[in-house]
């Protein structure tokens, strides 16, 4: 689900801060160590630009034929910090994609691909992100929420949109990718901890992974 038995979040990658708004991260995966062929040099670069931009920039090279997809796992909150921390279910979101990839029961993607017409994976007009959560629905069933890649239409703009109505807060969604993974924290309970000590309850965040 992850990429291998631990995954690369949990490995202690070389950090540098070019500058005030720069931080660049590199790692080197042996062959095999997370059971996939080949040595991979990772790099990661993590730009705020003077736009109020967040610049995630992937860049992998291998020596043998294999897999790489990265993407982040970072979750958003738009209606800030609160005890416990709020749930995101009312944020408005749209995601600019006519298709979304079913999962199986371990959320391995089937290889399906299904239109979100009149399902409720249908983001392409806003709507909150829990209108349709609780929606009976397999997919949904399966994920606890949803957790699944989005097939992101061709064209220019952002790819995906985020408001919360009390703060105001916006957020806007760009990659040159061709998947965006919707999670809504399904699986947070209480016992990892947030920001001012605050718990994460299930729902307190949900994360927009670029992915190919």
């Amino acid at each position: 689900l992850h990429g291998g038995p631990t995954g690369c979040h949990a490995r202690v990658w070389d950090a540098e801060q070019l500058n005030n708004q720069e931080l660049v991260l590199r790692y080197t995966f042996a062959y095999y160590e997370e059971g996939f062929p080949g040595e991979v040099k990772m790099t990661v670069k993590y730009s705020l630009t003077n736009d109020n931009e967040l610049v995630i920039d992937y860049r992998g090279t291998t020596n043998k034929k294999t897999v790489v997809n990265m993407t982040s796992h970072g979750f958003f909150s738009l209606t800030g910090i609160g005890t416990p921390t709020p749930s995101q279910l009312d944020t408005i979101l749209t995601i600019n994609a006519d298709f979304y990839i079913p999962i199986d029961e371990n959320s391995i993607p089937t290889g399906e691909i299904r239109p979100v017409e009149g399902t409720p994976f249908d983001f392409r007009v806003a709507k909150p992100i829990g209108k349709d959560i609780d929606a009976i629905d397999d997919q949904l069933a399966i994920g606890r929420g949803y957790d699944h890649n989005f097939c992101l239409n061709d064209g220019e703009g952002p790819i995906a949109t985020a408001y919360d109505p009390e703060s105001g807060r916006f957020l806007e969604v760009f990659t040159d990718l061709c998947g965006v993974q919707l999670y809504t924290g399904n699986f947070l309970d209480g016992t990892e901890i947030g920001k001012n000590g605050n718990p994460l309850i299930k729902n307190a965040g949900f994360c927009l992974e670029t992915q190919f």
